[in-house]
């Protein structure tokens, strides 16, 4: 089975093509890559001992860290000077620690928020975010050519390559919180002590959260915080079908609300203390108003077309710029990378702010909400509620719907565009936008988004109105759009 290494790295099933010997070859890819010409260098990394560095990490999936010394053993025999996480991290701390270390890039073995039988491999550049599409595809071509010419990977020794000082133990998280120490205001935090739960829902995540606010006086229960590589049977995504286990934590009087990091950390949920799931939308809404309002801070917005309108509706009110962008966290860093961005986010719970890494990254965006709510002295219901009412109504749901046969995007966007409609719900459609699929966004500002999967046969129908009502009707569109392709 080829192995497809895209832009958001290369993941599969464990054992069945997530093997020993096909990561071998990814990594001696990403050794050939980062060592060609065409890879962006850390603009003040000093090389290392005359070699260059690279960070690897791992998660808490089945072998993560068996899979990740054999990574570091790929590359030390490559000549680099490998930091290999002591234990298992959060994404964004790893790849704060690249552009920390003036590495020259960083490996993540983590499959995120997939289901337990998957592995997988993220790539890291030198700024300290995803590696740039380009730099993903020059992997891919030197997996292709390696096993056109039955090149097999260089390997060292474990032991050999530690005594060569060629692999070192690090741990990432002490820098990683002194860095987020100049972005969150512990000392707010501190004046508002708050009870609430972490679920890290077994993932990477575990610990960071509780670890940073030791000292303000918090009082912070964990839950499903052990190593259970299985996630108890999840997929450890923050959506709320998979939060029975924090909404009765809080119901059972464990804390006033909640936080939720997926399996790498580099995503966040939340949830109020009625058991209400807070969505990265809101969690997103609330965070520009705070950074604007109450920190008197200034830049533009960046959302993906997935993301809430309710942010546009708050750049309008500041005179903000705002972008809108395909979906993924790459087209965000970019934005991030080569303007002054205040935030970033999309509706998956990757969100980063000025200041900070281009990564998404669950544990600050949970950190900077705590912070909000110690300023304001409110629940976090209550934040919401005045959101809505300030921004909002805002209802959202998305589906995913399995077609019979694949779809080319550029089909369907024809497709959607040549028939689309007058109006969805009684409510004319005013523009359409075919940034990423098609989006339908109607007189009252609700929204219908349609995209094809790059993978599967599945249509992903994205929808935001006013009403749920108005959402339901526009799943029902969606709905209608799948059953036309036959």
């Amino acid at each position: 089975m080829p192995i497809h290494f895209g832009t958001d790295g290369w993941r599969a099933v464990i054992s069945d093509s997530f093997t020993f010997d096909n990561l071998r070859m990814v990594a001696q890819a990403i050794a050939d890559a980062v060592a060609s010409e065409h890879w962006t260098k850390p603009v003040n990394g000093e090389p290392a001992q005359g070699a260059e560095r690279i960070v690897v990490g791992y998660d808490t999936r089945f072998l993560s860290d068996r899979f990740a010394g054999e990574v570091a053993r790929v590359l030390a025999a490559n000549g680099f000077q490998v930091h290999l996480a002591q234990s298992d991290s959060p994404t964004p701390a790893i790849s704060y620690a690249v552009k920390n270390l003036g590495a020259v890039g960083g490996v993540m073995i983590t499959a995120s928020h997939n289901a337990p039988r998957y592995n997988g491999v993220k790539l890291k550049g030198a700024f300290g975010g995803s590696a740039l599409p380009e730099q993903c595809r020059r992997v891919e071509v030197y997996i292709n050519d390696n096993e056109e010419q039955a090149r097999g990977p260089n390997l060292m020794d474990f032991k050999k390559a530690r005594d060569m000082g060629l692999i070192q133990k690090f741990n990432p998280l002490p820098a990683y919180y002194d860095h987020l120490r100049t972005l969150i205001h512990s000392d707010v935090i501190a004046e508002f002590p708050m009870r609430f739960v972490v679920d890290s829902m077994y993932g990477s995540g575990r610990g960071v959260i509780k670890g940073f606010l030791q000292g303000t006086g918090s009082e912070i229960a964990e839950i499903r915080n052990e190593m259970n590589p299985g996630f108890g049977g999840i997929h450890p995504e923050p959506i709320a079908k998979n939060l029975g286990a924090l909404a009765s934590a809080i119901s059972a009087g464990m804390g006033n609300f909640g936080l939720v990091t997926d399996g790498d950390a580099d995503r966040i949920g939340a949830m109020d203390e009625r058991g209400n799931f807070v969505d990265p939308h809101k969690i997103m809404a609330l965070a520009l108003k705070y950074l604007v309002e109450v920190r008197g801070m200034s830049g533009a917005v960046v959302r993906t077309v997935s993301t809430t309108r309710m942010i546009d509706r708050l750049a309008k009110r500041y005179g903000l710029t705002l972008h809108e962008t395909p979906v993924g966290f790459n087209h965000i860093a970019d934005l991030m990378m080569s303007e002054d961005v205040l935030i970033g986010g999309e509706e998956s719970g990757g969100i980063s702010f000025k200041g900070h890494i281009p990564e998404g990254d669950g544990p600050i965006m949970g950190l900077l909400l705590v912070e909000m709510i110690a300023s304001a002295k409110k629940s976090l219901n209550e934040m919401v509620n005045d959101l809505l009412k300030d921004v909002g109504p805002a209802h959202y749901e998305r589906t995913d719907i399995r077609l019979s046969r694949p779809v080319a995007k550029a089909e369907m966007t024809d497709m959607l565009t040549k028939q689309a409609p007058a109006e969805i719900g009684g409510q004319r459609v005013d523009e359409i936008s075919q940034r990423d699929g098609v989006k339908y966004i109607l007189a009252d500002d609700s929204w219908l988004l349609i995209r094809p999967s790059g993978t599967e046969p599945v249509l992903r129908v994205y929808a935001e109105g006013r009403t749920p009502e108005m959402v339901k009707d526009l799943l029902g569109y969606g709905e209608k759009v799948a059953e036309r392709v036959v």
